[in-house]
């Protein structure tokens, strides 16, 4: 058993007394090749219980300043997640975004950069559309349906993954690529609210 399956079920045990996770659309989640996994970031609790919830390993891009709390600085690594600067082109962390999609895996992000402080959906920033137009990947929209109340409902919604062929075909930029996944997201949050 991998360190990441047992932090997973550790999680799993961890979080199952305090909300009651319902998860939809499972099934849609491609079961191999590179996927980029798009979801909205309404709490800091939202990559456990993403990555949780996802039938494969995630990837999560995280910000940098977590790698510097002493415990998680050597905890997140073992579960695939590494550092990205924010407010900035972060050249080191698009190079291994790139690697984990070409390999094959799941990249994890939330295309809003941070929280969103009341709970709505924000604006999508370039980089989830930068990784969606130089990648094969497939792109899975998620939405995460809170608020995360002590014992309340937490859904976890995966979409169809959104067919990326045409869309880089015509050259569109990554703030455009980002507007369709964000879209999608806006679509699942509506949709299972």
């Amino acid at each position: 058993m991998s360190f990441y399956t047992f932090a997973k079920g550790l999680v799993k045990i961890g979080l199952a007394p305090l909300y009651r996770i319902e998860v939809i659309g499972s099934e849609k989640f491609p079961q191999e090749g590179g996927v980029l996994l798009c979801a909205n970031h309404i709490d800091n609790m939202d990559p456990l219980v993403a990555g949780i919830m996802t039938p494969r390993d995630v990837h999560f891009m995280a910000k940098e300043e977590i790698f510097r709390v002493p415990v998680l600085k050597n905890i997140l690594p073992k579960v695939n997640a590494f550092p990205v600067k924010r407010g900035m082109s972060d050249r080191e962390a698009l190079r291994k975004g790139l690697a984990v999609l070409k390999e094959g895996n799941v990249l994890g992000l939330f295309p809003e950069g941070t929280r969103s402080k009341t709970g709505e959906l924000g604006e999508g920033l370039a980089g989830a559309g930068f990784f969606a137009l130089r990648t094969s990947a497939r792109i899975v929209p998620c939405g995460i349906i809170g608020p995360y109340k002590m014992f309340g409902k937490i859904k976890v919604v995966f979409g169809e993954p959104i067919d990326f062929t045409e869309i880089r075909s015509q050259k569109k930029s990554a703030e455009e690529a980002t507007a369709i996944i964000m879209k999608e997201i806006r679509k699942l949050i509506e949709l299972h609210r």
